[in-house]
């Protein structure tokens, strides 16, 4: 049983979740391969129409296309959010091409 356990945990591979502001420092370093970027949902900034928001840093903000999956659950403007798709370039602005949009469980963060 301890060395299925540990053949599970050496073919995870852990991703690692950059921020919007570290990854529009530098967004060429990151273009080349699938990433997860967190960040909050802007306020009015929801397009469905367009299948696009703006997913804001502290500094920075990028806009993420979902056209091509289901949102969850708890996916609303002012919520932190993680998105897991491809960086790319369109007419000289950076977005993501989402493939997975994850939200937090909303029970962790209200008060009792």
């Amino acid at each position: 049983m301890l060395g299925l356990v540990g053949l599970m945990f050496l073919s995870v591979d852990p991703q690692v979740q950059y921020t919007v502001d570290e990854v529009m420092e530098s967004p060429e370093d990151f273009s080349s391969d699938e990433i997860n970027i967190r960040g909050m949902v802007k306020i009015q900034s929801i397009d469905n129409s367009t299948s696009t928001f703006i997913l804001e840093g502290t500094d920075s903000e990028i806009q993420v296309y979902f056209a091509k999956i289901a949102v969850p659950d708890g996916f609303e403007e002012g919520r932190m959010i993680a998105v897991h798709g491809n960086l790319i370039q369109e007419g000289g602005l950076w977005q993501i091409d989402a493939k997975e949009i994850q939200t937090g469980c909303p029970s962790k963060y209200e008060t009792e």
